[in-house]
């Protein structure tokens, strides 16, 4: 009987042991959900075009084209994630994707909860007006004093207008259709956005028009889960890589019609 209560015990023992290991295989890893796995996950938001947008059922553009050449270097499957752009920042911080490839903005407050790639692509921020009835004069900030304006909410039009513009209020919106709707309906004044998605949203709203001038100068990079060096260095040598063949050019052009 005795023996028998001594195995037991050590039975119980191996099982907690070996519960307890498979938990910790199963929780996050320093390295993002890319650790151990055949796949790469990319967080977008599908809404930025022509930096991602959907064409059918499936998620294209500048960022999905870069994120698969990053798949192809490390011989992995890309699955991509379609999620609020504020979402898709949380997901990476929480390792639940690899890395966010959504037009994002290297600022302070992002740099402190995770890391950058190397910049791929000079943004120009620019003001979306009513076409019939714009209520912006100038193509600056004293152009936007006392108006109502729409941004995409986590954007860096976000963080520059709350930091620089005197403005009557801020909408902020998960996605720029929305703020177009907005804008053709009276609700708000504006929408400060990236220069190439705003030629697709006045593309597709003759409502809306671009006011000449630029806003602000900014840079895309992509980000991924503080700490996760090996991945972030492999992304950095992909977009060298794109960058120096002349492919990411290429890839640009593809998405925008350009030159």
């Amino acid at each position: 009987m005795k023996k028998k209560l001594i195995s037991m015990a050590l039975v119980a023992a191996m099982a907690v042991t070996m519960f307890a290991g498979c938990k910790k295989a199963e929780g996050d890893t320093p390295g993002g959900a890319e650790a151990e796995s055949d796949t790469l996950i990319v967080g977008t938001e599908a809404g930025f075009a022509p930096y991602e947008y959907m064409e059918g059922d499936k998620v294209v553009g500048i960022d999905m084209d870069i994120a698969q050449a990053i798949a192809d270097s490390m011989g992995k499957k890309l699955v991509i994630k379609n999620m609020d752009f504020d979402g898709a920042l949380l997901a990476v911080q929480k390792g639940t994707v690899d890395f966010v490839a959504a037009g994002v903005s290297i600022d302070a407050e992002r740099d402190e909860v995770m890391d950058f790639s190397v910049e791929y692509v000079d943004s120009t921020e620019v003001i979306v007006v009513n076409a019939a009835n714009p209520a912006v004069a100038t193509v600056d900030n004293e152009g936007l004093a006392d108006k109502i304006i729409g941004v995409q909410q986590g954007n860096i039009a976000d963080f520059y207008v709350e930091e620089n513009v005197e403005y009557k209020e801020v909408k902020r919106y998960t996605k720029f259709a929305q703020a177009a709707e907005d804008l053709k309906n009276g609700k708000i004044d504006c929408i400060i956005m990236d220069q190439y998605p705003a030629e697709e949203l006045a593309a597709s709203n003759p409502e809306l028009a671009i006011m000449d001038g630029t806003l602000f100068q900014d840079k895309y990079a992509i980000a991924v889960k503080e700490g996760n060096k090996k991945l972030l260095d492999s992304i950095n040598a992909v977009i060298e890589d794109l960058k120096t063949s002349g492919k990411m050019d290429q890839i640009i052009a593809a998405h925008t019609g350009s030159k």
